[in-house]
C-alpha cells in the first residue's frame, strides 16, 4: 500500500461532518489581530523571589516606621537577628512555594498546608527561644490590639504581591491563596517584631505568631471565592 492509499483511507473513515459557513471563516479571521503580539516572557524565578521579598519587608518597615521601632530599639541589634533572619528565610521559602502555585509545571516540594505549618512552627520555636517572661499583664486586650495591626499590614502586602504575579495562573487557587496569605502574614510579623515592645512570650507566641495562620486562612477563602465564581465544565 502506498502513501496515497493509506491517505485516501483515512480521509474516508474520518469525513468532515460538515463545511464552515465562508461568512463565519471571514468573521474568525478579522477577529484575530495580524499579526498576533508576542507574549511577554515571564521573568527569572530569582526575580520574582526577590519582589516577593522586598515587598515584605518594605511593608514591614514602613509600618514599623510610622508607628514606631520601639520593640527592635528595646531587644537590640544582635537580639533581633535570629528573628529577623528566621522571618527572611520563612519569606524565602513561601515566595518560592507561591511562584509554584502561580506558574503551571513547576515542582512542589511542599504542599501549601506543609507549607503552613512549618513557618508557624518555626515561628513558635524562634520566639520561644528569644522571649522567656512568661508574666503576663492584658494579654487579651494588648493581644488584639497586635494581632489586628499584623493583619492590617498583611492586607497591602498581599494586595503587591497580586500585581506582582497577575500574570501567573492558579490551577489550584484554594493552594495559591492559602500561600499568598501565609507570605503576606510575614508582613505583619515583621512589622510587629519591629515595633511591639511587649516581650512577654505568651503575647509574642500567641498573637504574632496567629497572624499567619490566620492570613493564611483569609487567602485561602479569596481563593475559594475566586474558583466558585470562575465557569465550571460543561456537562
Amino acid at each position: 500500500m502506498k502513501d496515497e492509499d493509506i491517505d485516501r483511507a483515512a480521509a474516508e473513515a474520518t469525513p468532515i461532518p460538515y463545511e464552515l459557513d465562508e461568512a463565519l471563516r471571514g468573521r474568525l479571521r478579522a477577529s484575530i489581530p495580524a499579526p498576533l503580539p508576542p507574549v511577554r516572557p515571564v521573568p527569572a524565578t530569582w526575580v520574582l523571589r526577590s519582589a516577593l521579598i522586598l515587598v515584605c519587608a518594605v511593608v514591614g518597615v514602613a509600618g514599623a516606621a510610622r508607628a514606631g521601632f520601639y520593640g527592635i530599639e528595646r531587644l537590640g541589634l544582635w537580639g533581633a537577628l535570629p528573628i529577623l533572619a528566621a522571618l527572611g528565610l520563612l519569606a524565602w521559602l513561601a515566595s518560592d512555594k507561591l511562584i509554584a502555585e502561580l506558574i503551571p509545571g513547576r515542582t512542589h516540594r511542599l504542599g501549601a498546608g506543609a507549607l503552613l505549618a512549618s513557618v508557624s512552627a518555626v515561628l513558635l520555636a524562634v520566639f520561644g527561644f528569644s522571649f522567656t517572661d512568661y508574666h503576663t499583664e492584658r494579654f487579651l486586650s494588648a493581644g488584639l490590639t497586635c494581632l489586628l495591626t499584623g493583619l492590617l499590614h498583611a492586607i497591602p502586602a498581599a494586595v503587591l504581591l497580586c500585581l506582582l504575579l497577575r500574570r501567573g495562573f492558579a490551577a489550584n487557587p484554594i493552594s495559591a491563596g492559602l500561600v499568598a496569605g501565609a507570605l503576606s502574614g510575614l508582613a505583619g510579623v515583621t512589622m510587629l517584631e519591629l515595633h511591639c515592645a511587649n516581650f512577654e512570650a505568651l503575647h509574642v507566641l500567641v498573637w504574632h505568631t496567629a497572624v499567619v495562620p490566620l492570613s493564611a486562612l483569609a487567602g485561602a477563602a479569596v481563593g475559594w471565592a475566586l474558583r466558585r465564581r470562575s465557569p465550571g465544565p460543561a456537562h
